[in-house]
């Protein structure tokens, strides 16, 4: 992995944009070309186990994603990347990368993690019944899958980004009789 460049930023899409949980300089909106928001990743941890695994996002390629870049102070990025990829990388199913992401005024470099296609957790391109299945499902350290679908939801609401695909999953899993998991126990990342 590269060093870091003399302003560090780091992009979230998930759940770094509502919680994550290192000091930062300021947060601003951000837009990454080149890749997408998806549910493509198996949680085994976070939002799901081994034996009944989860979805989380992850970036994966074409299309473009709206999400916050966190300006990291020089003197605490390696300490905060570091903690990032401790959190990020708990089975190596993301790749750090170093990516170009527009802000309202210019274009800054910032790292964030994309879905290595490699990896057995990657999910690939699921249909929307199966996404919707595995998410009301599944429940992880961190909780339950759906509340990780809400609190994305949440917080894209309140940058202004409607994102249909995960606001279509998030209404179909409110309908009466949608699947809730049992309650995961202890406490983690809020991957």
């Amino acid at each position: 992995m590269s060093a870091a460049p003399a302003d560090t930023w780091i992009f979230a899409y998930g759940s770094l944009m509502w919680r994550p949980g290192f000091a930062f300089v300021e947060a601003r909106p951000a837009l990454l070309r080149g890749y997408h928001r998806a549910f493509c990743v198996y949680s085994l941890h976070y939002r799901g186990t081994p034996a009944r695994p989860g979805l989380v996002l992850g970036l994966d390629r074409g299309g473009a994603c709206r999400g916050i870049a966190f300006r990291v102070a020089a003197g605490r990025a390696a300490e905060t990347l570091a903690y990032v990829d401790r959190r990020e990388q708990i089975t190596t199913v993301y790749e750090r990368r170093l990516v170009p992401v527009r802000l309202a005024a210019a274009t800054v470099r910032a790292y964030t993690y994309v879905a290595d296609r490699g990896h057995p957790q990657y999910a690939g391109k699921l249909s929307e019944d199966e996404v919707a299945a595995i998410i009301g499902a599944s429940a992880g350290v961190a909780g339950t899958n759906r509340a990780y679908l809400e609190s994305t939801v949440a917080h894209l609401d309140a940058m202004g980004v409607r994102e249909t695909t995960l606001h279509r999953l998030l209404a179909r899993l409110r309908r009466p009789g949608a699947e809730t998991p049992p309650r995961a126990r202890g406490a983690g990342s809020p991957s």
